[in-house]
């Protein structure tokens, strides 16, 4: 059954908050199963909607969602008001365990969910400004609005349909189940801070495919937030055919890291005009395991040193306590292979020791990688990112091709590097390795 806007009352003359009119025709369409269709051709300005079971949102070609001007109109849960201001900036300090007190797009504890089509949502980033510079755009109070905030989802659908001008995490989806994301195009701001693509938070069996990504902040970010820690691990995930671009990381695991992934595999994607292609960080009691990444063509450039996390890296897989007292996890059995990177920077490999001594990450393999590095933008090249964590997180050192601590059992295959004459003139060692042991296959 079709369940159009307009007999429920929409107006879609892009002024009117049509929110009561779509919510009535979704709230039919959950009791009778079918498609809630916002025609083509209009703009449907909208608070807070709520998604449920046996819906499918369709957006026709041309269909504009898009989010009210006004922030009250998106308080769905009225006890948990939003405060207004930061403590600091976000890139100092952004810990988040997971929940955000707006709405746009909400859904909980349904089955058989869907948004589809053509049409585009819009989520009117614009109000949600704080501190702008020249290289970054800070909010005005975090955590901000996400477009989707998806919980407890069983066999989720969104295919086709363009997402833009999110505030917060555009798809943040957490405890679902049995998820396609397929066809997706989202277009963010580029200097808007934390405004992620798809977040996976403590997800199991999902498939991302077919998308394009671009904005601020990481593409592609597979969470375990503290507050969703009864949904279990994050695991059993694919990521094929993207591409992705980014001032942060395109694909990247954490830093929210309370519990495990596992089984997550990202193949035959394309990463351009990033500040870092793959980054792990681990920050918390959990663990990353059993995870390959394949046939991936990266290339980096440094963003402002001060505002975005990383330093150009192809790949940077860390591990160290957000806090004095984290007990922190461990990473292993990653295999990274037939990557090619035009960069301005080389590999890093940073964990900690146990109680024991024994450093955290293991068991890496490195097969067919090709890094060529060049001198691309302004910015200081002697530094390495730990951010977020509670030591010393910006560390001096010459570039290397391989930078890496307290790891063991790395092994390289094939593993070939090239820097031109301005990079290799901020260079020490080209494998700059300690505190590390059985490292094989450089030479």
């Amino acid at each position: 059954m079709i369940f159009n806007v307009f007999d429920y009352g929409a107006k879609g003359d892009g002024r009117t908050n049509d929110a009561a009119a779509i919510q009535k025709a979704i709230d039919e369409c959950s009791d009778k199963g079918g498609t809630v269709l916002l025609p083509g051709g209009y703009t449907f300005r909208s608070g807070s909607i709520v998604l449920k079971s046996n819906t499918e949102l369709h957006l026709e070609n041309g269909a504009v969602l898009k989010a009210s001007d006004d922030m009250e109109d998106f308080n769905l849960f009225s006890e948990a008001r939003q405060e207004a201001g930061l403590d600091v900036p976000t890139y100092e300090n952004c810990d988040y365990e997971g929940r955000p007190k707006l709405f746009f797009l909400y859904a909980c504890s349904a089955d058989n969910v869907r948004i589809t089509g053509s049409g585009t949502i819009d989520g009117n980033e614009e109000i949600y400004y704080g501190k702008i510079t020249k290289w970054h755009i800070d909010g005005s109070f975090y955590p901000r609005m996400p477009l989707f905030y998806l919980e407890d989802i069983h066999n989720l659908t969104i295919k086709d349909v363009t997402l833009t001008h999110s505030a917060f995490w555009t798809v943040h989806m957490i405890g679902c189940r049995d998820v396609l994301i397929d066809g997706i195009r989202i277009y963010n701001n580029t200097r808007l801070a934390n405004s992620d693509g798809i977040d996976p938070d403590h997800c199991q069996n999902v498939r991302i495919a077919n998308c394009f990504i671009e904005g601020a902040d990481d593409c592609i970010v597979f969470k375990n937030t503290e507050s969703a820690k009864k949904y279990g691990p994050c695991q059993n995930i694919t990521v094929s055919n993207c591409i992705l671009s980014s001032t942060s990381a395109a694909v990247k695991f954490g830093s929210e890291s309370t519990m495990l992934f596992r089984n997550i595999v990202v193949n035959g994607c394309v990463i351009r005009g990033t500040n870092r292609g793959i980054s792990l960080q681990l920050r918390d009691e959990g663990s990353i395991e059993n995870c390959i990444f394949s046939n991936i063509s990266i290339e980096t450039r440094m963003f402002s040193s001060e505002h975005w996390w990383g330093k150009a890296e192809p790949i940077a897989i860390t591990a160290v306590p957000r806090r004095e007292d984290t007990k922190i996890g461990h990473v292993k059995n990653l295999v990274f292979m037939n990557i090619m990177a035009d960069t301005e920077n080389g590999i890093t490999v940073y964990g900690t020791t146990d109680a024991d001594g024994k450093p955290n990450i293991s068991g890496l393999r490195f097969e067919n990688i090709s890094i060529d590095m060049s001198w691309k933008t302004r910015w200081p090249k002697n530094l390495h990112d730990l951010r977020p964590y509670h030591g010393k997180s910006i560390i001096e050192s010459p570039l290397a091709a391989i930078y890496m601590r307290n790891a063991e059992g790395i092994s390289f295959s094939n593993f070939r590097w090239n820097a031109d004459e301005r990079i290799s003139a901020e260079m020490g060692p080209a494998f700059d390795i300690e505190d590390s042991e059985n490292i094989t296959g450089l030479n």
